[in-house]
């Protein structure tokens, strides 16, 4: 079940950028090095913009039904992993309230990773052509955020996360998902707890870009504009190890270390989180 959540996920993350893109599309007018360069890009009108805010609310609403057919019969319980500590959400006859809930925010966290990840590529902006494609695209969905101060930036995942935590907090603990806090500052410490997690979503942008850098370093896929922006992102990832004697001949195990230190990293961090939580409040 983690797995079709994970798909519908995906597919919610789609509509939501094509409901986004009606708005603006830094990619319509593509240069004519390809084939497809060539050919009148297809959008949307923006008279069926809703279609698409209708097709995203149907998936979440059509998932909540399945997920709790499901739950019913089989005693299932979803689950959602927020770093620091896993939601249960309890499903039987009566908890359709809060399987939508759990709908709902396992979409919410996507779109937290995602827009994090578009953040992170963010900082790389000094590093890459200012006419890049896909920095142009990742800057547009960005918004005005992409022109923040860097500082301000860097902290906006912990304030959204946290901010959504204080939010969403009351209404977790009426549906009996979370125990009460004791306090106003426990709410606080959970809060930037939960935002600190909010970080570890890094790992799989860093590792795709790293991954992506290691085929593309050793078989030869063309001189697209994408993997252009992959080397110039993963040089700049790894630009902390570039004083380490990691180079062999023609072989650089610098994206290898990089690849390994963020799980690692990751790993450490997770469980960091999880057993400050698990004593809290401080």
């Amino acid at each position: 079940m983690d797995l079709i959540d994970f798909l519908l996920n995906l597919a919610g993350l789609l509509l939501w950028l094509n409901w986004l893109s009606v708005r603006f599309d830094p990619l319509a007018r593509p240069t004519a090095a390809t084939l497809a360069g060539t050919l009148r890009k297809a959008g949307y009108p923006r008279g069926r913009r809703w279609r698409l805010a209708l097709a995203l609310g149907g998936l979440l609403l059509g998932r909540t039904l399945l997920y709790w057919h499901i739950g019913t019969a089989v005693n299932w319980s979803p689950s959602l992993r927020l770093v620091a500590i896993t939601l249960s959400f309890p499903c039987d006859f009566y908890s359709f309230d809060r399987v939508l809930l759990f709908s709902g925010l396992s979409f919410v966290v996507m779109l937290v990773a995602f827009y994090s990840g578009l953040l992170l590529l963010s900082f790389l902006r000094e590093r890459t052509p200012e006419g890049d494609p896909f920095l142009r695209l990742a800057r547009a969905h960005l918004g005005w955020v992409a022109r923040w101060p860097w500082p301000l930036r860097l902290i906006l995942p912990l304030l959204v996360a946290g901010g959504l935590w204080l939010a969403l907090q009351p209404l977790l603990t009426t549906l009996a998902i979370l125990p009460r806090p004791v306090s106003g500052p426990h709410r606080l410490e959970q809060a930037l707890l939960i935002g600190l997690g909010a970080y570890l979503a890094w790992k799989y942008f860093i590792a795709g870009l790293l991954t992506l850098h290691i085929v593309n370093s050793y078989v030869f896929l063309g001189n697209h504009a994408f993997w252009n922006f992959v080397t110039v992102a993963a040089h700049g990832l790894l630009r902390p190890l570039q004083r380490l004697p990691l180079r062999m001949g023609r072989v650089d195990f610098a994206p290898v270390l990089g690849l390994a230190l963020v799980f690692v990293l990751a790993e450490f961090g997770s469980r960091g989180l999880t057993q400050l939580y698990a004593r809290l409040p401080w």
